[in-house]
Formats: C-alpha cells, structure tokens, sequence
C-alpha cells in the first residue's frame, strides 16, 4: 500500500500552505498535461494547486483533447501551453512527466512520477477518448494517494 505524500507545502511565496501543489508536464503542454490538470482541478475541487507545462510548448490545446473533455463537461478554453521552468518544478510537491523525459528540471526532494501515456497527437477521438479515460484513472490514483477523495462517478 503506497503511504500518502505528507511533506509540507509552500505557496509561491514560500509560505507554509495546506494545499499540495501538482505539476503536470509533458512536451508541448497541449493534450495529455492539459487533461491531466483539468481533471484534477474537477476532482479536487481547490484541494490540490494544479499547473500544467511543457518542454517545447504547442501553439494551443490539442483540439480533440479539448473535444473529449468538452464531452465530460469540462473546458479548457483558458488553458494556455506554458514554457515548463525551474521555478515551476521547485514549487510543486508532486511533478508528474508525460513524455518530456531528460527536459523535465531535476530537483531532489520532489515527488517525480513518470506516467507512460499515449500522446493524443495526430490520433482519432476514439484513441483520444481512451488516453484521456487513462490519465483519468491516474489523476484519481493520485488524488487518493495525496489524502484528497474523490467521489465515484
């Protein structure tokens, strides 16, 4: 049985915060870390900071992941591909890689996690509905293991 991660969490501005901060991050942060952050926003309901980023950011989210989501009634019209930093890895308490590999900034001390997930680009939305069915499955592993309930759906 995996044991939840309970170290302590900072805020931007280095402050002692209660709420966990999880990082997502993938090559171009416009399919599979999109998806990832905005299931964990709609399961953790403000209980987890969620961010999102990638290694060579994409021009906008991947149009059938938004499609897929859309389906499920979540939006990511304010998702915007975001330039994956140092100081983004360094504030987060759990960074989860999707594919970025050696760009993805090391720090010693972080909870890293590497989900070996299809990359949704260039495939069908029958494909893209089960890459996104199988990040949400890990987005709830996740949220389990970091103390915050998630109900069944």
């Amino acid at each position: 049985m995996t044991t939840p991660h309970h170290s302590p969490h900072f805020d931007d501005a280095g402050l002692p915060s209660p709420t966990p901060v999880v990082l997502f991050a993938c090559i171009h942060n416009s399919g599979r870390s999109v998806a990832a952050k905005i299931l964990t926003e709609h399961y953790a309901k403000g209980r987890v900071d969620v961010r999102s980023a990638g290694s060579e950011p994409g021009a906008g989210v991947n149009p059938r992941v938004a499609a897929v989501l859309a389906e499920r009634g979540l939006d990511t019209n304010r998702e915007v591909p975001t330039l994956l930093t140092s100081d983004l890895v360094e504030v987060a308490d759990v960074v989860v890689t999707m594919g970025c590999g050696e760009t993805c900034p090391f720090f010693p001390g972080k909870r890293y996690l590497d989900w070996v997930v299809e990359d949704p680009a260039g495939r069908d939305l029958d494909t893209v509905r089960r890459i996104v069915s199988d990040i949400d499955a890990r987005v709830r592993e996740l949220l389990g293991q970091l103390g915050v309930a998630v109900a069944a759906q």
